[in-house]
């Protein structure tokens, strides 16, 4: 049986990954919106990763026989000031994400529950992953400053996101 407090902090995770999905699906509505198409297709990618996060948290208290308590989704931003701000915008809310997810994981070692540490290994080094993916676009994004060539050609690059 999982302990309670691990199961709501879980249920909390729930809701920030589907947030993220939110963000994201908004994020490449508003690319969409500006013809940065490959920009939109790298968040259309993420938006589907970080619904399936939360389908995979979610799955996770059923098979433990915990309760799932599924709350409303914070509505996100429609637009933002450049690319740039977007994705200095993904790279902290993934920040903000990894956060939560230690402390998740600081909670189930105190609570000696192996299982649920067990699943936030991957979810951490998942989280590893996601930032660094962020960061390294949003370096390229102030690299490249106003030059209208170096957006088109990272649209490109974002655009081959799961096509290679």
């Amino acid at each position: 049986m999982m302990p309670e407090k691990t199961v709501a902090l879980v249920n909390k995770q729930i809701n920030a990954e589907f947030y993220s999905s939110y963000l994201y699906m908004a994020m490449q509505g508003w690319f969409e919106t500006i013809n940065l198409r490959g920009f939109a297709h790298w968040m259309r990618a993420q938006a589907h990763e970080e619904f399936t996060h939360g389908v995979k948290f979610h799955d996770y208290l059923i098979e433990r026989g915990a309760k799932v308590a599924l709350t409303g989704v914070e509505t996100p931003p429609g637009q933002w000031a450049s690319p740039l701000a977007a994705f200095e915008e993904v790279l902290k809310h993934e920040q903000k994400v990894t956060a939560l997810i230690n402390q998740l994981a600081e909670e189930a070692d105190a609570a000696k529950d192996r299982a649920t540490g067990i699943l936030l290994q991957w979810f951490i080094n998942e989280q590893v992953e996601e930032e660094a993916n962020a960061g390294e676009i949003v370096a390229k994004l102030r690299m490249i400053k106003d030059s209208p060539g170096g957006l088109l050609q990272l649209d490109h690059m974002l655009g081959k996101r799961g096509k290679e």
